[in-house]
């Protein structure tokens, strides 16, 4: 199965969860321009379940540069549960993450 179809099968998921939350966050390791996450935000702004999103939609991705062999440095160019908790409250709280 390729990235692609693996990412249209989850999209009946990721809906379903929006009409229950009102919110989207789209969090991946991979880099936040034109990452995997702009793609599954193209696909929910598109499509019907966007009228039920009381916010924009967050993506939250790993920084723009090579992806570091270093562990430290690796850590800190991909979100960590930290920053995917405090997106997902500050999507919550203020409407945006």
């Amino acid at each position: 199965m390729t990235n692609r179809r693996r990412t249209i099968a989850i999209i009946p998921t990721i809906a379903a969860s929006v009409r229950k939350t009102h919110r989207l966050l789209v969090v991946y390791e991979g880099v936040k321009t034109m990452g995997i996450g702009a793609e599954i935000s193209a696909m929910i702004a598109e499509s019907d379940v966007f009228d039920f999103l009381d916010a924009p939609i967050a993506r939250l991705g790993g920084a723009d540069v090579p992806l570091p062999y270093n562990p430290v440095l690796e850590k800190a160019a991909v979100p960590q549960e930290d920053d995917i908790v405090a997106a997902a409250r500050r999507l919550v709280r203020e409407g945006h993450a």
